[in-house]
């Protein structure tokens, strides 16, 4: 089907999961418990009026050749709920006073330079795709999100949870919603809606990795470090090298992802678990990186962006459907049997998806 007429779903992706804001939700403490419930009513807003906005359609791939460099525009909500606000930098703009609005800025940037130097992707469509986000969402306002069209950061409650555009990868996971939404385009709900989450912490981690210039060996594998409060028993909101390990807190409770498919959570809520089971396809990748070692998107990277670019993994994918994709790209591209293939194989069967 000619792209010009294939309609994406943009859907409300959020980096901290429902499950987490239901727990703060229930607090003692009344400051906590409104603040999250604040940011709870607000999601379960913007996910209603993504469900009935008209979904838009890809516009066709524009002739001319597109530029390789992005076009990022970063707004001030102040503190509002109307987006996008007010516009505080442009591209190539002077730096802003406001540390939030150039943390934004550099990690559009960020996200746009590792698809486009380590993938060939140009912007989320691969069409130069201007890179909006606007910053000081709502009142304590717990969470970021991809909106279908746009980024917007929260800047926390400053106590559970700090601003939203401190982790680099936080950003790159949620613009990763957006080259999903124009790609695979993976149904969130279910395994599907989990491998869209963990498409997201995939690249969101290998963006940061980027960025620090660092190996598969020298990486956190977190997603969202620094984020927490400093009163906060935890180190970030997920972990890729050890799902369920993140965090153990009173107020967040307990890290629930599991590792491997024999911890596999059966759940109505969250969209059937999607932050939660994401944790089975996130250590597979993790696994594969540091078997390889090196830079994780050199290899590893390839092998997922091409598995879910490539045009056959369906958007009601489950996760066995991506492991025997990702072992055929991984022959496409490296050969059969080779160290890649090996470790694919290896990693897939360690989760329980051999």
């Amino acid at each position: 089907m000619d792209a010009s007429h294939v309609h994406r779903h943009p859907v409300f992706c959020t980096v901290v999961p429902p499950h987490l804001l239901d727990k703060i939700a229930r607090s003692d403490d009344a400051r906590r418990a409104d603040a999250a419930q604040r940011t709870l009513e607000q999601d379960a807003f913007l996910r209603t009026r993504r469900r009935v906005t008209t979904v838009r359609g890809i516009a066709a791939a524009p002739q001319a050749p597109v530029s390789d460099e992005p076009q990022r525009t970063v707004y001030d909500a102040q503190h509002r709920t109307r987006l996008p606000g007010k516009k505080v930098r442009g591209e190539g703009g002077e730096a802003s006073g406001d540390a939030t609005v150039n943390r934004a800025y550099a990690g559009l940037g960020a996200t746009y330079e590792l698809f486009l130097k380590g993938f060939g992707r140009h912007s989320i469509d691969d069409s130069g795709l201007a890179l909006d986000a606007s910053v000081h969402y709502g009142q304590e306002y717990n969470n970021a999100f991809w909106d279908g069209q746009q980024m917007v950061f929260g800047d926390g409650d400053g106590d559970l949870f700090l601003d939203f555009t401190v982790s680099v990868d936080v950003i790159g996971h949620e613009l990763t919603h957006g080259v999903t939404q124009y790609t695979a385009n993976l149904d969130y709900h279910g395994q599907s809606g989990a491998l869209n989450e963990s498409m997201s912490d995939v690249f969101g981690s290998l963006i940061k990795q980027y960025s620090l210039d660092q190996t598969a060996a020298d990486a956190d594998w977190l997603i969202g470090a620094g984020l927490l409060g400093p009163n906060v028993s935890g180190v970030a909101l997920r972990s890729m090298k050890a799902p369920g390990t993140a965090y153990d807190d009173d107020e967040l409770g307990k890290d629930p992802q599991p590792a491997t498919m024999d911890g596999y959570v059966r759940t109505s809520q969250d969209n059937g678990g999607v932050h939660i089971n994401s944790g089975i396809p996130n250590h597979a990748f993790y696994l594969v990186a540091t078997e390889l070692g090196g830079k994780a998107w050199e290899r590893a990277g390839r092998i997922w962006y091409a598995t879910l670019t490539g045009g056959e993994l369906a958007s009601d994918a489950d996760f066995q459907d991506f492991a025997r994709l990702s072992v055929a790209a991984a022959v496409t591209l490296y050969g059969d049997g080779g160290a890649e293939h090996q470790a694919l194989q290896k990693a897939w069967s360690a989760v329980g998806l051999g």
